[in-house]
């Protein structure tokens, strides 16, 4: 008997936790996604950031826009602790869709270094980025098993 897991949607500057088997699934569109898990607890967190590209002072990111997102991972990552807290194999895949904007990588960068030192200062351990441009992509986390599927 096949069983199907509970889904949760993750809107944009939003976070979900979960430590049940459920699937937290969101829509990348010129935004990143930052998928936070502990196999062995099988618990986890899905935070998604939009980055857009402001064409007035495109490549200029505020530093209440930034504070904002740091606020937002900080949130989440606790959060997830909070859940978790026998986790000590914190994980983390960091997926980002860019805008077709000539800048857009630059502006995107920005967010995405934030993040990569966050993490890392939080004890969290970085796995393999994926960064593109193109259509929006859905992005399925599941994480109890760290499994994540984009299309």
């Amino acid at each position: 008997m096949a069983s199907t897991q509970r889904e949760i949607i993750v809107a944009p500057d939003r976070f979900e936790v979960t430590s049940e088997d459920a699937v937290l699934v969101t829509e990348l569109r010129s935004s990143i996604a930052v998928c936070v898990y502990d196999a062995v607890e099988e618990a986890g967190a899905l935070l998604h950031l939009r980055c857009i590209v402001r064409v007035s002072k495109p490549a200029e990111m505020t530093d209440t826009t930034l504070a904002t997102e740091l606020l937002l991972l900080d949130r989440c990552v606790e959060s997830m602790r909070e859940i978790a807290p026998a986790a000590r194999n914190l994980q983390a895949r960091i997926f980002a869709h860019l805008d077709d904007h000539p800048i857009a990588e630059q502006v995107c960068e920005t967010v995405l270094t934030l993040v990569r030192h966050f993490l890392t200062d939080s004890g969290v351990k970085l796995l393999p980025d994926e960064i593109g441009g193109g259509p929006p992509r859905g992005l399925r986390f599941r994480p109890s098993m760290g499994w994540v599927h984009t299309r």
